[in-house]
């Protein structure tokens, strides 16, 4: 969390969007970043620019505010709409045609040195970054931005003003928003053409621990200084999956890195074993911090009081571990050292949101990573970071609750046939921006950073071939590697880990074990942008996935659109989409699973509320019920096109009934061997406009007989309808509770430390 000076880019920046003119065939030229230059020499393109730009916001603004009382997320839907651009141009560049870049303008042309720090400040010199000038051997290299006080300066470190920066001459400078930490994009160029072979990329609020990197990374991987020694790697056969959290590692397994996946932070037991890989090629080293660790607004803003601040301790002795091909790590930009092989790698993106852009370039470069043979290790605390308890907002993280998932699994899949590294990058970062990661601007931002890492004579790197893709050789008892973690202890939301954790981590896996493979596809009637990432959150530990279905479709949250009324009419595409799940849940919002209470369930068995009188019942028709007639009339129309084998379920299961079978339908069960059954049932409906209500009992009828029905849910609280929530009414030992209101995270978080009562460690994750 809180990378660099968190500064939220304004929706339009003040130097002009167009992409330079080409004067060189294929090449984006450099240019000057003299902005009161240009703005000079174009008052009316200024003019014009801003009067386009208030037309195209207005007008799609003001049509959300008069239908949903001009909430921002507006604006947001807005962006990320267009930023999904399926066809961006590629770019076209002749390699053997770049210029070098020399640094003729700065007082630093002569300087050398091969041990860089590159640190973004918007404020005057922190006591931190004043330590850092003091470490011996590395030159601090200081990148201000439109925020730095205009007489910034401290002795020992090089400051980039703006101006300088506009100076140099590099062609990313054109793309980079003015009051941005990804400005440090011009001090890694900087840094490189001056001599770098390692630059660390740090934040200007972290203390080095012992006052010394060095004892901490691999700072030299080669020659008489290296270590040369074996370094334990994940086991990428542990389970089916391809990001890990490497703060269980460490220790602190209630803790989760800023950029993983929401749906694997339940994922809280320690490793069954580890394997081994040979040091050297460990070109990107992630540190770890104490104090306030790299987390996520969800994390940071659910797990205290909004006026504590954080001071996790990470366990110190335990060894670095690296990430082998097929694995992924969050990599952030506040306490990463990247050696000459992935100079490449140190490019930020420009079109995502500020707290994405490190953890995106970190993905990326990773999966670029495995292309030259190199891989990336994550190492026990470096620095120690001090919590200001300071915010951001919550917009700032969308790009990474909404595709980090994706990314991985994209990047993990992807291949090239390129034969150049450049070629392979640029390509991937087209891809990227066909399946909406980023936008065409990052496309052409990378063709402009490689260019000018050429133009500064960096070298690329050689290509090695993809160990992803040969044959696994078999695990042997000899090369398995234990380790089993510390679980340190850590206080949040007032609840202090004791010894019975073991017992209640032991309870997570068990109920993870038995429902991982189901899919949970809960329909949410409340406002999805205060609940839907929640959700997830609380469910996803449990389920193979939490598929959110609403009125109101929302891109960012990946939040789909669908009717309540004729919701069963959405599952199929999700159940043909999940083809291996064991079976699917369907589940409101306005009601509460209490999961540890279902492991008795027979998950081959269809699971509904039919022993629940308050949501099953059988309507007679009379004069007076015209819409259950015409539903009824419609049921029969179905039943009439049956085949034989439905038609005598349905006939016999419901021979002793008068008028038509409804259901609340809010929970239900599907197991993998009914599928079909429903599949075919709800192609039969049609078009015909059956209720969700009257259809969901009409299958169940169809595809079984009630007695073969499980009666878990015979023992739930259910109720038509509450005045509000009421914590009387909520029971932990119950398998659901109905009505439940969730509206905000305020209700969330006394929903959390009810269900506590079921599982504990709940309150470890909100």
């Amino acid at each position: 969390m809180l990378v660099q000076d968190r500064v939220v880019p304004p929706l339009d920046s003040p130097k002009p969007r167009n992409f330079p003119q080409r004067r060189k065939p294929f090449l984006i030229p450099a240019k000057n970043l003299d902005f009161s230059t240009w703005a000079a020499d174009n008052p009316f393109k200024i003019l014009a620019v801003l009067l386009i730009f208030t037309a195209v916001v207005a007008v799609p603004f003001f049509l959300n505010h008069s239908t949903s009382g001009g909430d921002a997320t507006a604006l947001l839907c807005l962006e990320s709409t267009q930023s999904r651009r399926m066809h961006p141009k590629f770019p076209k560049i002749d390699w053997k045609s770049i210029d070098p870049i020399v640094d003729r303008s700065t007082p630093f042309s002569s300087f050398r040195s091969e041990k860089w720090i590159v640190v973004s400040v918007s404020d005057y010199p922190s006591d931190s970054l004043t330590k850092m000038t003091k470490l011996r051997g590395w030159q601090v290299l200081a990148v201000g931005n439109s925020k730095t006080p205009k007489d910034w300066n401290l002795k020992g470190a090089i400051y980039l003003s703006l101006e300088l920066q506009a100076q140099l001459g590099f062609r990313v400078t054109d793309f980079l928003p003015y009051d941005s930490y990804v400005r440090k994009t011009v001090g890694y160029l900087f840094a490189i053409q001056h001599g770098a072979q390692k630059i660390y990329d740090v934040d200007d609020r972290g203390y080095a621990i012992d006052d010394n990197i060095e004892k901490h990374f691999d700072v030299e991987l080669v020659g008489e200084a290296a270590r040369q020694e074996v370094i334990l790697q994940y086991n990428l056969e542990e389970g089916n999956r391809t990001t890990v959290n490497p703060y269980i590692h460490f220790g602190q397994r209630s803790v989760w890195p800023r950029g993983l996946p929401l749906e694997t932070v339940g994922g809280i037991g320690h490793e069954e074993f580890y394997t081994e890989v040979f040091g050297g090629k460990q070109f990107i080293q992630q540190g770890i911090s104490n104090g306030l660790p790299d987390v996520d607004s969800v994390f940071y803003f659910t797990r205290k009081a909004s006026f504590e601040s954080f001071d996790v301790r990470f366990d110190d002795r335990a060894p670095k571990v690296a990430l082998p091909q097929g694995l992924m790590v969050p990599v952030n930009s506040f306490n990463t050292i990247f050696h000459s092989s992935a100079f490449w790698g140190l490019m930020l993106p420009v079109s995502v949101s500020t707290m994405a852009s490190d953890i995106l370039r970190g993905y990326w470069a990773q999966r670029i990573l495995w292309e030259i043979g190199g891989y990336v290790v994550v190492y026990p605390p470096t620095i120690h970071r001090h919590d200001k308890v300071e915010a951001y907002p919550f917009s700032e993280e969308k790009d990474l609750h909404v595709n980090v998932g994706r990314l991985v699994n994209f990047l993990v899949g992807w291949r090239s046939k390129k034969h150049r590294l450049f070629d392979k990058i640029l390509e991937l970062s087209y891809v990227m921006a066909e399946e909406g990661f980023w936008t065409e601007k990052d496309v052409q931002f990378t063709a402009a950073w490689l260019q000018d890492l050429i133009a500064v004579r960096y070298q690329q790197p050689r290509l090695m071939s993809l160990e992803l893709d040969r044959p696994r050789a078999m695990i042997g008892h000899g090369d398995r590697k234990e380790f089993v973690p510390q679980k340190l202890p850590s206080v949040h939301l007032g609840v202090e880990e004791i010894g019975t954790v073991n017992y209640e981590i032991g309870n997570l896996i068990r109920w993870r074990k038995n429902f991982g493979n189901v899919v949970l596809i809960m329909f949410c009637s409340g406002p999805v942008e205060h609940t839907a990432l929640e959700w997830r959150l609380l469910y996803g530990r449990i389920f193979k996935t939490v598929i959110i279905l609403s009125r109101e479709k929302n891109v960012d949250l990946v939040v789909e659109y669908g009717q309540l009324d004729y919701a069963y009419k959405y599952l199929t595409k999700f159940i043909e989409r999940y083809s291996s799940a064991e079976g699917f849940l369907f589940l409101q919002d306005n009601t509460i699973l209490n999961y540890w209470n279902l492991l008795q369930a027979d998950k081959t068995a269809l699971w509904i509320t039919n022993k629940v009188s308050k949501s099953w019942s059988n309507i007679s028709l009379t004069s007076d019920t015209d819409w259950f007639s015409k539903q009824a009339d419609m049921v029969k129309k179905v039943v009439a096109t049956l085949p034989a084998h439905f038609q005598v379920n349905y006939n016999e299961n419901t021979k002793d009934q008068q008028g038509i079978t409804v259901c609340e339908s809010e929970l239900f069960y599907i197991p993998r061997r009914f599928v079909s059954d429903f599949i075919d049932l709800v192609n039969l409906v049609g078009d015909l406009e059956l209720h969700h209500k009257v259809a969901i009992p009409m299958f169940f009828l169809t595809m079984d007989a009630p007695q073969n029905f499980d009666p878990l849910f015979s023992s739930m609280k259910y109720e038509q309808q509450l005045q509000s929530n009421s914590t009387s009414f909520y029971s932990a030992e119950v398998p659901a509770i109905r009505p439940w209101n969730i509206s905000s995270e305020q209700d969330f978080v006394l929903l959390v430390r009810l269900m506590a009562a079921g599982d504990p460690l709940l309150m470890e994750l909100f």
